[in-house]
C-alpha cells in the first residue's frame, strides 16, 4: 500500500479504471445485472447486444436522448477493448461468433461496489465464531503430538455428552433470529465471493498458456530443455496452493452425498421464519449447482487450452522434421554426385577415435528394498452387530452387454444418438449404466459428442424412483472396420 504502488494501480488496473470512468454507473450497473445476478459465465454477442440496447433504451426514456448517443456494439467492442479490459472477447473452438465474458478485475469492482450498499446490521459474532473454530483447526491439524491431539478429541467428546445430556434433560439451545440471520448473511458472502474465484482461476490458466505459446515461439534451444520449462511452469499453478485447493473443492463438491447434504441443508435453512424476513435472492436454492457450473466451465477451459498446447508442440516438431528431412536429401544429393568422380582427398576426418569406456565399479551399488516393520497385535472380536449384506450387493455393468445393444440398434441404421439408443435398451443398472455407455463412446473414434446439445436421459431405480441425468448428446455412428468392438 505504499505511494508508487497505489499509483500505478490507479493508472493501470482496469478495476481502478472503472470506477473511474464517465460512465461507471452505466457500467457496473448493466454487468451486473447481465453477469453476475444470474451468473452467466459467457454470453454470445448478439444477445449482450440485445440487453444493452433495451436497458440504454429505457434509460434514454428517463434522461434524454442524448444520454450514451452511440449504438450498443460500439460499447462494448470499447468495453472489450486492451487499454480498458472490462470484458473478454473471444471465439469459442468451432464458432465463429464473439462471446464476451467478465475479467477478474471487473468482478472484483463489481463486488467491492456491492458491498457498498447499506446493510440491515453488520454481524460480528459469526464472524468471531468462524475465527474460533479456523484457528482451533489451524492448531489441532499441526498438532504432531498424539497424546495431545488425543486430549484434545476427548474434550470435544465430553462437551458432545455434556450437550446431548442437556438436550435430554429438556434443556435445548437455539439460535435466536438475529443470530440466524448474522450466519445467513455469511454464508451468501462467501458463496458469492467463490464464484467470483473461478474467473480468477480460470484467468490464470489463461495467462500461463499465453506465456508458454510465448516461450515457444521465441524458443531457439534444445526442444528438451523447452519442454521441461513448460511441464515445470504447468505444475507450478496445478501444484501450488490455489491449484491444490481448487481441486480440492472440486472433488469435494462433486460428491453425490456432499450435494445431497448441501440441498437438504440449505432448504431447512431457507425454511427458516427469520431467514424468510431478509427476502433472500431466489437463486440461493441453485448456489451449489452454479459452483458446479462454473467449476466445470473452469475444467472445460483447462482441459481446451491443454489441447491447443499440444497442437502448437506438435506443429512444431512436424516443422523440425521437416528440416531434418531436408538436411538429409541434401546429403543424399551430394553423394550421388560424389558417385561418379570421387574427389582424391579425403571426404570426412573425424578428429578422434575413443571409445567410451564404463568401468564395472563405476556402477552403483545394490540398494535393498526397506521392507516394513509390521507390528504384531492380537485380535479382538467385536460385538457390533454390523450389517455385512451390502458387501455382497454389488453391482457390475457388463460392457460386453452395452456394446451388443449398440451393434444391434446399428445394425438397422448408420448412425443414433444415445437418447434413441435407451429408448430401445431401458437402463437397468442406473448411472453406473450411464457412465459405462459414456465410457465406451469415449473410447471409440467413431463416437462423436456434441456440446452444443444436451440430452436428458431418464429411467426407473428398481425402488421406483424416477432418475433423471442431462448429459451431452453422444452419437454412435456404424463403420467399416469394428473400432473398441463398435461397428
Amino acid at each position: 500500500m505504499d505511494y508508487t504502488t497505489l499509483n500505478t494501480l490507479l493508472s493501470n488496473h482496469p478495476a481502478w479504471r472503472l470506477l473511474r470512468a464517465d460512465s461507471a454507473p452505466l457500467i457496473a450497473s448493466f454487468l451486473w445485472h447481465a453477469f453476475s445476478v444470474p451468473n452467466a459465465r459467457s454470453i454470445p454477442q448478439s444477445e449482450l447486444v440485445e440487453r444493452l440496447e433495451d436497458s440504454l433504451y429505457i434509460l434514454r426514456q428517463q434522461y434524454g436522448d442524448k444520454f450514451a448517443p452511440r449504438p450498443a456494439q460500439d460499447y462494448l467492442n470499447e468495453w472489450a477493448a486492451p487499454e480498458k479490459a472490462w470484458l473478454r472477447k473471444f471465439y469459442p473452438p468451432g464458432d465463429d461468433t464473439p462471446w464476451f465474458d467478465l475479467t477478474p478485475a471487473t468482478e472484483k469492482a463489481l463486488s467491492w461496489l456491492d458491498k457498498l450498499a447499506d446493510t440491515q446490521f453488520v454481524g460480528t459474532e459469526s464472524r468471531l465464531v468462524t475465527l474460533f473454530e479456523l484457528l482451533k483447526q489451524v492448531v489441532s491439524g499441526s498438532e504432531e503430538d498424539p497424546e495431545i491431539r488425543i486430549r484434545e478429541l476427548e474434550t470435544q467428546r465430553n462437551n458432545i455428552d455434556k450437550e446431548i445430556a442437556a438436550i435430554r434433560a429438556g434443556n435445548m439451545t437455539l439460535l435466536d433470529s438475529t443470530a440466524q440471520k448474522e450466519r445467513f448473511q455469511q454464508i451468501m458472502q462467501l458463496s458469492r465471493e467463490l464464484l467470483g474465484d473461478f474467473r480468477q482461476v480460470e484467468h490464470n490458466f489463461r495467462q500461463l498458456d499465453r506465456n508458454v505459446r510465448e516461450q515457444i515461439a521465441l524458443w531457439d534451444g534444445a526442444k528438451g530443455s523447452l519442454l521441461h520449462q513448460i511441464l515445470g511452469e504447468r505444475d507450478v499453478i496445478t501444484e501450488s496452493d490455489q491449484g491444490r485447493s481448487f481441486r480440492a473443492f472440486w472433488d469435494f463438491l462433486m460428491s453425490q452425498s456432499r450435494q445431497e447434504e448441501f440441498s437438504l441443508l440449505l432448504e431447512k435453512t431457507l425454511s427458516l421464519e427469520a431467514i424468510a424476513e431478509l427476502n433472500p435472492d431466489a437463486r440461493t436454492r441453485r448456489i451449489h449447482y452454479d459452483w458446479l457450473e462454473a467449476g466445470e466451465h473452469t475444467q472445460r477451459t483447462v482441459a481446451l487450452l491443454s489441447q491447443q498446447l499440444r497442437r502448437f508442440l506438435d506443429d512444431r516438431a512436424w516443422l523440425e522434421n521437416k528440416r531434418i528431412m531436408d538436411i538429409l536429401h541434401s546429403i543424399e544429393h551430394h553423394a550421388i554426385a560424389l558417385k561418379e568422380a570421387p574427389p582424391d582427398t579425403d571426404i570426412m576426418d573425424i578428429n578422434t577415435l575413443q571409445p567410451d569406456i564404463i568401468l564395472p565399479f563405476e556402477r552403483p551399488l545394490y540398494s535393498p528394498a526397506v521392507k516394513a516393520r509390521i507390528i504384531q497385535q492380537m485380535l479382538e472380536n467385536g460385538d457390533e452387530d454390523i450389517d455385512i449384506n451390502v458387501l455382497f450387493s454389488q453391482n457390475v455393468v457388463d460392457k460386453t452387454r452395452l456394446l451388443r445393444n449398440i451393434r444391434l440398434a446399428l445394425q438397422t441404421r448408420t448412425q443414433i444418438s444415445f437418447s434413441e439408443l435407451l429408448h430401445h435398451y431401458p437402463i437397468q443398472q442406473g448411472l453406473a449404466e450411464v457412465i459405462t455407455y459414456i465410457q465406451l463412446a469415449s473410447e471409440s473414434i467413431t463416437a462423436t459428442v456434441d456440446e452444443q446439445i444436451v440430452d436428458t436421459l431418464t429411467w426407473t431405480t428398481a425402488k421406483g424412483e424416477e432418475k433423471r441425468a442431462m448429459v451431452n448428446r453422444i452419437i454412435f455412428t456404424r463403420s467399416q472396420e469394428p473400432q473398441n468392438g463398435i461397428e
